[in-house]
C-alpha cells in the first residue's frame, strides 16, 4: 500500500479565551517521556454520505473551547532558570492540520503498524528544540 496525503491545511488552534500564563513544573514521571507524542489513529466510516461528516470548521471551534479548561496543552516545554523542564503557558497553540487521500479505508482496517500509517499523523518537526513545538497535534484525513 503507497499511500498519498495530501495537506490541505496547516494552522494553531490557540484556546478560545485568556488562560492562565503562570508556568507549570512537570513531574518526575513527566520528565522521562517529555520528547514522545503518544500517536493513536482513529477511523470513522461516513455510512449517510453526510458531507458535514467531520466538519473541520466545527473540530477546530470545539478544539479552541476544550482548550480554555486545558490551557496547558495549548502552550510549549521549555527550560526554567534551574534547567528543568516546565510547560510555558503560553497559548501558542496545538497543531491542526486537515488532509485528503485517495485510499480507500477499508484497506487499512485490520493491517499491522507500519511507517506508511504514520502519513495519518501529523508531522512534528523538532528539529528547532523542545521549545518549538507544540504539546498536542491533530490529523484529520478524508477519504
Amino acid at each position: 500500500m503507497d499511500m498519498v496525503i495530501n495537506i490541505k491545511e496547516r494552522t494553531m488552534v490557540k484556546p478560545a479565551k485568556e488562560t492562565p500564563k503562570d508556568p507549570i513544573w512537570l513531574s518526575n514521571l513527566d520528565l522521562m517521556t517529555t520528547s514522545v507524542h503518544i500517536t493513536n489513529i482513529y477511523l470513522y466510516r461516513n455510512n449517510n454520505g453526510d458531507a458535514k461528516f467531520f466538519d473541520t470548521e466545527l473540530l477546530k471551534h470545539a478544539l479552541a473551547k476544550v482548550l480554555v479548561p486545558f490551557y496547558p496543552l495549548a502552550g510549549r516545554l521549555r527550560y526554567d532558570n534551574g534547567g528543568r523542564l516546565e510547560i510555558n503557558c503560553n497559548s501558542e497553540g496545538v497543531l491542526f492540520m486537515v488532509a485528503e487521500t485517495e485510499s480507500v479505508m477499508d484497506d487499512l482496517v485490520g493491517c499491522a503498524p507500519t511507517v506508511e500509517l504514520l502519513k495519518l499523523t501529523p508531522f512534528i518537526d523538532r528539529s528547532a528544540g523542545v521549545s518549538s513545538f507544540p504539546l498536542l497535534a491533530a490529523q484529520i484525513s478524508l477519504y
